[in-house]
Protein backbone atom coordinates (compact mmCIF):
# COMPACT_ATOMS: atom_id res chain seq x y z
CA UNK A 1 0.00 0.00 0.00
CA UNK A 2 3.22 2.23 0.93
CA UNK A 3 4.54 1.87 -2.30
CA UNK A 4 1.02 2.27 -4.05
CA UNK A 5 0.73 5.71 -2.47
CA UNK A 6 4.10 6.92 -2.95
CA UNK A 7 3.22 6.36 -6.64
CA UNK A 8 0.54 8.14 -6.55
CA UNK A 9 2.05 11.25 -4.80
CA UNK A 10 4.98 11.31 -7.14
CA UNK A 11 2.80 11.18 -10.44
CA UNK A 12 1.70 14.54 -9.93
CA UNK A 13 4.72 16.05 -9.04
CA UNK A 14 6.72 14.43 -12.02
CA UNK A 15 4.81 16.00 -14.14
CA UNK A 16 4.15 19.17 -12.92
CA UNK A 17 7.81 19.62 -13.35
CA UNK A 18 7.72 18.63 -16.99
CA UNK A 19 5.05 21.10 -17.15
CA UNK A 20 7.38 23.54 -15.25
CA UNK A 21 10.52 22.76 -17.71
CA UNK A 22 8.25 23.33 -20.75
CA UNK A 23 6.69 26.55 -19.80
CA UNK A 24 10.72 27.71 -18.98
CA UNK A 25 12.10 26.47 -22.46
CA UNK A 26 12.80 29.31 -24.55
CA UNK A 27 10.36 29.56 -27.68
CA UNK A 28 11.37 28.73 -31.10
CA UNK A 29 10.98 31.33 -33.54
CA UNK A 30 8.43 31.90 -35.71
CA UNK A 31 10.86 32.90 -38.49
CA UNK A 32 14.68 32.73 -39.07
CA UNK A 33 16.66 35.83 -40.47
CA UNK A 34 20.25 34.06 -40.29
CA UNK A 35 21.05 33.57 -44.06
CA UNK A 36 18.84 37.58 -44.58
CA UNK A 37 21.04 39.02 -42.30
CA UNK A 38 24.33 37.71 -44.02
CA UNK A 39 22.71 38.56 -47.44
CA UNK A 40 22.15 42.50 -46.26
CA UNK A 41 25.80 42.45 -45.22
CA UNK A 42 26.93 40.89 -48.00
CA UNK A 43 25.03 44.44 -49.81
CA UNK A 44 26.54 46.81 -47.38
CA UNK A 45 30.17 45.22 -48.25
CA UNK A 46 29.50 45.58 -51.85
CA UNK A 47 27.71 49.44 -51.46
CA UNK A 48 30.96 50.64 -49.72
CA UNK A 49 33.60 48.77 -52.35
CA UNK A 50 31.23 50.16 -55.06
CA UNK A 51 31.60 53.51 -53.23
CA UNK A 52 35.55 53.23 -53.15
CA UNK A 53 35.70 52.15 -56.58
CA UNK A 54 36.44 48.39 -56.25
CA UNK A 55 33.85 47.42 -58.36
CA UNK A 56 35.45 44.05 -59.54
CA UNK A 57 35.51 43.36 -55.41
CA UNK A 58 31.55 44.77 -55.34
CA UNK A 59 30.07 42.52 -57.93
CA UNK A 60 32.19 39.22 -56.39
CA UNK A 61 30.66 40.14 -53.33
CA UNK A 62 27.29 40.67 -54.75
CA UNK A 63 27.09 36.86 -56.49
CA UNK A 64 27.75 35.55 -53.32
CA UNK A 65 24.57 37.36 -51.49
CA UNK A 66 22.30 36.51 -54.52
CA UNK A 67 23.05 33.14 -54.17
CA UNK A 68 21.99 33.67 -50.64
CA UNK A 69 19.06 35.53 -51.50
CA UNK A 70 17.71 33.01 -54.03
CA UNK A 71 17.89 30.39 -51.25
CA UNK A 72 15.98 32.63 -48.81
CA UNK A 73 13.35 32.49 -51.90
CA UNK A 74 12.33 36.42 -50.04
CA UNK A 75 11.88 38.47 -53.00
CA UNK A 76 12.58 41.81 -51.54
CA UNK A 77 16.12 40.33 -50.50
CA UNK A 78 16.56 39.25 -54.08
CA UNK A 79 14.92 42.85 -55.41
CA UNK A 80 17.68 45.07 -52.74
CA UNK A 81 20.77 42.79 -54.60
CA UNK A 82 19.76 43.41 -58.16
CA UNK A 83 19.35 47.23 -57.24
CA UNK A 84 23.02 47.04 -55.59
CA UNK A 85 24.04 45.07 -58.53
CA UNK A 86 22.67 47.52 -60.94
CA UNK A 87 24.45 50.28 -59.35
CA UNK A 88 27.84 48.24 -59.75
CA UNK A 89 27.09 48.01 -63.25
CA UNK A 90 26.06 51.80 -63.83
CA UNK A 91 29.23 53.52 -62.26
CA UNK A 92 31.47 50.54 -64.65
CA UNK A 93 29.62 52.72 -67.59
CA UNK A 94 27.40 49.61 -68.60
CA UNK A 95 24.18 51.64 -68.28
CA UNK A 96 22.28 49.36 -70.73
CA UNK A 97 22.83 46.24 -68.79
CA UNK A 98 22.41 48.05 -65.28
CA UNK A 99 18.68 49.63 -66.82
CA UNK A 100 18.10 45.78 -67.47
CA UNK A 101 18.61 44.72 -63.86
CA UNK A 102 16.63 47.54 -62.62
CA UNK A 103 13.83 46.91 -64.67
CA UNK A 104 14.05 43.38 -63.89
CA UNK A 105 14.12 43.62 -60.33
CA UNK A 106 11.07 46.43 -60.39
CA UNK A 107 8.67 43.66 -61.75
CA UNK A 108 9.58 41.32 -59.29
CA UNK A 109 8.64 43.76 -57.15
CA UNK A 110 5.84 45.19 -58.24
CA UNK A 111 4.96 41.68 -58.23
CA UNK A 112 5.35 40.91 -54.42
CA UNK A 113 3.41 44.66 -53.77
CA UNK A 114 6.67 46.08 -52.49
CA UNK A 115 5.88 49.61 -53.75
CA UNK A 116 8.94 50.99 -51.91
CA UNK A 117 11.56 48.96 -53.82
CA UNK A 118 9.73 49.35 -56.96
CA UNK A 119 10.09 53.02 -56.92
CA UNK A 120 13.57 52.91 -56.16
CA UNK A 121 14.37 50.92 -59.08
CA UNK A 122 12.46 54.02 -61.02
CA UNK A 123 14.53 55.92 -59.33
CA UNK A 124 18.02 54.30 -60.17
CA UNK A 125 16.78 54.49 -63.59
CA UNK A 126 15.83 57.97 -63.81
CA UNK A 127 19.83 58.21 -62.33
CA UNK A 128 21.21 56.61 -65.57
CA UNK A 129 18.45 58.58 -68.04
CA UNK A 130 20.17 62.00 -66.49
CA UNK A 131 23.27 60.57 -67.27
CA UNK A 132 22.45 59.45 -70.63
CA UNK A 133 21.02 62.25 -72.06
CA UNK A 134 20.36 65.60 -70.06
CA UNK A 135 17.31 66.52 -72.22
CA UNK A 136 15.04 64.30 -70.52
CA UNK A 137 15.88 66.10 -67.14
CA UNK A 138 12.44 67.82 -66.14
CA UNK A 139 10.58 64.24 -66.96
CA UNK A 140 12.88 62.17 -64.73
CA UNK A 141 12.22 65.48 -62.06
CA UNK A 142 8.38 64.98 -62.25
CA UNK A 143 8.50 60.92 -61.94
CA UNK A 144 11.13 61.04 -59.16
CA UNK A 145 9.30 63.89 -57.39
CA UNK A 146 6.14 61.64 -57.55
CA UNK A 147 8.01 58.90 -56.24
CA UNK A 148 9.32 60.53 -53.08
CA UNK A 149 6.22 59.51 -51.04
CA UNK A 150 6.75 55.86 -51.85
CA UNK A 151 10.53 55.73 -50.58
CA UNK A 152 9.87 57.73 -47.44
CA UNK A 153 10.39 54.55 -45.15
CA UNK A 154 13.51 53.73 -46.05
CA UNK A 155 16.07 56.77 -45.45
CA UNK A 156 19.03 55.80 -48.21
CA UNK A 157 16.14 55.35 -50.81
CA UNK A 158 14.89 59.13 -49.78
CA UNK A 159 18.30 59.95 -49.61
CA UNK A 160 19.00 58.75 -52.88
CA UNK A 161 15.21 60.07 -54.58
CA UNK A 162 16.61 63.59 -53.52
CA UNK A 163 20.37 63.51 -55.18
CA UNK A 164 18.42 62.69 -58.51
CA UNK A 165 16.16 65.29 -57.88
CA UNK A 166 18.79 67.54 -57.49
CA UNK A 167 21.23 66.19 -60.51
CA UNK A 168 17.44 67.09 -62.80
CA UNK A 169 17.30 70.65 -61.21
CA UNK A 170 20.94 71.24 -62.00
CA UNK A 171 20.00 69.83 -65.94
CA UNK A 172 17.66 72.60 -66.12
CA UNK A 173 19.44 75.45 -64.35
CA UNK A 174 17.73 75.25 -61.30
CA UNK A 175 20.90 75.60 -59.18
CA UNK A 176 19.57 77.07 -55.87
CA UNK A 177 17.03 74.44 -56.16
CA UNK A 178 19.52 71.72 -57.01
CA UNK A 179 22.02 72.73 -53.80
CA UNK A 180 19.13 72.63 -51.70
CA UNK A 181 18.15 69.03 -53.07
CA UNK A 182 21.54 67.88 -52.88
CA UNK A 183 21.40 69.18 -49.24
CA UNK A 184 18.59 66.85 -47.89
CA UNK A 185 20.32 64.21 -49.18
CA UNK A 186 22.99 65.37 -47.33
CA UNK A 187 21.33 65.82 -43.90
CA UNK A 188 20.26 61.94 -44.23
CA UNK A 189 24.06 60.69 -44.96
CA UNK A 190 25.63 63.09 -42.70
CA UNK A 191 22.41 62.15 -39.41
CA UNK A 192 23.27 58.50 -40.47
CA UNK A 193 27.21 58.83 -40.48
CA UNK A 194 27.33 57.28 -44.05
CA UNK A 195 30.97 59.23 -44.60
CA UNK A 196 31.35 58.13 -48.56
CA UNK A 197 27.83 58.85 -49.54
CA UNK A 198 28.14 62.78 -47.69
CA UNK A 199 31.30 63.20 -49.21
CA UNK A 200 29.51 62.34 -52.55
CA UNK A 201 27.43 64.95 -51.62
CA UNK A 202 29.20 67.70 -51.19
CA UNK A 203 31.35 66.50 -54.79
CA UNK A 204 28.10 66.92 -56.24
CA UNK A 205 27.19 70.24 -54.89
CA UNK A 206 30.54 71.59 -55.79
CA UNK A 207 29.78 70.40 -59.68
CA UNK A 208 26.22 72.72 -59.39
CA UNK A 209 28.13 75.93 -57.78
CA UNK A 210 30.82 75.01 -60.22
CA UNK A 211 28.24 75.25 -63.56
CA UNK A 212 26.80 78.45 -61.72
CA UNK A 213 29.87 80.11 -62.31
CA UNK A 214 30.10 80.20 -57.85
CA UNK A 215 33.92 78.41 -58.04
CA UNK A 216 35.12 79.30 -54.47
CA UNK A 217 31.93 77.94 -53.81
CA UNK A 218 32.74 74.78 -55.29
CA UNK A 219 36.25 74.80 -53.71
CA UNK A 220 34.44 74.99 -50.35
CA UNK A 221 32.25 72.32 -51.28
CA UNK A 222 35.14 70.16 -52.74
CA UNK A 223 37.36 70.84 -49.34
CA UNK A 224 33.84 69.52 -47.05
CA UNK A 225 33.69 66.41 -49.80
CA UNK A 226 38.05 66.01 -48.65
CA UNK A 227 36.97 66.03 -45.25
CA UNK A 228 34.75 63.49 -45.26
CA UNK A 229 36.74 60.91 -47.78
CA UNK A 230 39.55 61.07 -45.58
CA UNK A 231 37.24 60.11 -42.39
CA UNK A 232 35.71 57.34 -44.55
CA UNK A 233 39.75 56.85 -45.93
CA UNK A 234 38.02 56.46 -49.35
CA UNK A 235 41.02 56.91 -51.54
CA UNK A 236 39.60 56.80 -54.93
CA UNK A 237 36.73 59.58 -53.91
CA UNK A 238 39.80 61.42 -52.56
CA UNK A 239 41.57 61.47 -56.37
CA UNK A 240 38.29 62.15 -57.91
CA UNK A 241 38.19 65.18 -55.18
CA UNK A 242 41.81 66.69 -56.11
CA UNK A 243 41.12 66.16 -60.01
CA UNK A 244 37.89 68.29 -59.53
CA UNK A 245 39.59 71.20 -57.30
CA UNK A 246 42.03 71.15 -60.03
CA UNK A 247 39.27 71.36 -63.07
CA UNK A 248 37.60 74.72 -61.34
CA UNK A 249 40.70 76.02 -60.49
CA UNK A 250 41.44 76.33 -64.05
CA UNK A 251 38.05 78.01 -64.08
CA UNK A 252 40.07 80.58 -61.52
CA UNK A 253 42.46 81.27 -63.85
CA UNK A 254 44.85 79.71 -61.33
CA UNK A 255 47.04 77.60 -63.26
CA UNK A 256 49.69 76.86 -60.46
CA UNK A 257 47.55 75.50 -58.05
CA UNK A 258 45.26 73.56 -60.58
CA UNK A 259 48.59 71.83 -61.78
CA UNK A 260 49.03 71.21 -57.71
CA UNK A 261 45.57 69.42 -57.40
CA UNK A 262 45.92 67.46 -60.60
CA UNK A 263 49.46 66.04 -59.80
CA UNK A 264 47.80 65.15 -56.26
CA UNK A 265 45.27 63.89 -57.59
CA UNK A 266 47.13 61.34 -59.81
CA UNK A 267 49.95 60.51 -56.63
CA UNK A 268 46.28 59.02 -55.13
CA UNK A 269 45.21 57.12 -58.08
CA UNK A 270 48.64 55.77 -58.18
CA UNK A 271 48.17 54.60 -54.46
CA UNK A 272 45.78 52.44 -56.05
CA UNK A 273 47.63 50.90 -58.80
CA UNK A 274 44.71 53.16 -60.94
CA UNK A 275 47.16 54.23 -64.02
CA UNK A 276 45.09 55.22 -66.29
CA UNK A 277 43.00 56.98 -63.68
CA UNK A 278 46.12 59.10 -62.85
CA UNK A 279 46.97 59.92 -66.55
CA UNK A 280 44.03 61.07 -67.00
CA UNK A 281 44.83 63.77 -64.31
CA UNK A 282 47.69 64.47 -65.74
CA UNK A 283 47.15 64.96 -68.82
CA UNK A 284 44.38 67.89 -67.76
CA UNK A 285 47.84 69.69 -67.09
CA UNK A 286 48.58 70.13 -70.46
CA UNK A 287 45.23 70.90 -71.55
CA UNK A 288 44.06 74.19 -72.59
Amino acid sequence: MRQKAMRTFLFPILWAFVMVSCSTSPKRPAEVFVLQAMTETQIQMANTEADRGNYAEALSLLNEAWRMAVSTDRPALRVRVSIARGNVLFYQGRRREAVEVWQTAEAEAEASGDRALAAACRIYRGRSALAENGSTAQEVLSAVQADLGNVKSDKLFTALAWTVIGLAEKELGQFTNAEKSLKNALSIHEGGRYLEQAGYDWYLIASVRSVAENYQGAQDALDAAIGFDRRAENTFALGMDWAAKGDVFRKMENETLAETAWHRAAEIFRSLMLEEQALAAERRVTEK
